[in-house]
């Protein structure tokens, strides 16, 4: 049921738009710079995510005008902007929710098959995205990162249910598997999505928005989650608000105004300069 969309547009639990300017660059606290509109950041490994020259429409309005990004493996990048910069756009769009008009997308040197992409990714939507009225418990939700490898129809085995049961421990969701999902708070609807990733065994994580409508304690939790799935070799790109939680999320940042304008050290693409260039109203 991912990604899946009713009437409503909004998805079925689990289920999934967002102007242009030129950044110079910007120097970090060791004399480096940042890397405007840039992907890698060197070195040989196969990137957790490429996106090359990423161009998506809805209609007349352009949302992402070329985009080039790089996630490296094993790392988390923070993807800000202002309201319609294209965040959500970008992760839907490799998620393979919005068709690009043009442009490449590559999961971990995968970049045939959507199906095969797919399964290499996890995706946590934003709230609003989600019809939290559906009548599955917290279990189903999870269980639903499990489907992807059996085809539809087919019941789950024990080592399906032994992994459902092992990322609602992961994520501290136990004591709550067999609550309606729409009866958690904001921050635990979040962990059950992060948790639907495990058991999935994604490699790649996109979240859209996790801290939305999450208290200080949540948004805290989820970060220190986060960051203890990458220690283990996860890779995630992360879309944020919370510029001030910035540091201790993400190992690299990229500030996105339809293309990506700057990309570096969060600490660099915080910098004043950097982000006048989206939310001083770069055009």
């Amino acid at each position: 049921m991912t990604g899946t969309t009713g009437t409503t547009g909004k998805a079925v639990p689990p289920g999934a738009a967002d102007g242009t300017g030129t950044a110079t660059p910007a120097t970090d606290a060791a004399g480096g710079t940042a890397n405007p509109a840039s992907g890698a950041a060197g070195g040989t490994a196969t990137p957790a995510l490429a996106v090359r020259g990423l161009t998506v429409r809805y209609r007349d309005v352009l949302a992402l005008d070329g985009v080039d990004l790089v996630v490296e493996a094993g790392r988390l990048t923070g993807l800000v902007g202002t309201n319609g910069s294209g965040k959500s756009t970008l992760l839907k769009a490799v998620m393979g929710i919005v068709r690009p008009d043009a442009g490449s997308i590559a999961v971990l040197g995968h970049d045939g098959a959507q199906a095969r992409r797919r399964a290499l990714l996890g995706y946590v939507p934003q709230a609003e995205d989600v019809d939290w009225t559906f009548p599955l418990s917290v279990r189903d939700v999870v269980a639903q990162g499990r489907y992807g490898r059996l085809g539809p129809l087919r019941r789950l085995r024990a080592a399906d249910r032994e992994a459902v049961d092992s990322a609602l421990e992961r994520v501290g969701l136990t004591a709550l598997a067999d609550r309606q999902i729409g009866r958690l708070s904001g921050g635990q609807r979040k962990r059950a999505f992060v948790a639907r990733c495990l058991a999935q065994e994604a490699r790649v994580l996109l979240l859209d928005e996790p801290f939305a409508g999450v208290d200080v304690s949540s948004q805290a939790a989820i970060t220190a989650l986060l960051r203890d799935l990458v220690a283990g070799g996860v890779s995630a790109l992360v879309s944020t608000h919370d510029l001030a939680g910035l540091p201790a999320l993400a190992d690299d940042a990229v500030l996105l105004h339809r293309r990506v304008l700057v990309r570096g050290a969060p600490e660099v693409v915080l910098q004043p300069e950097n982000l006048a260039l989206a939310f001083g109203g770069a055009r």
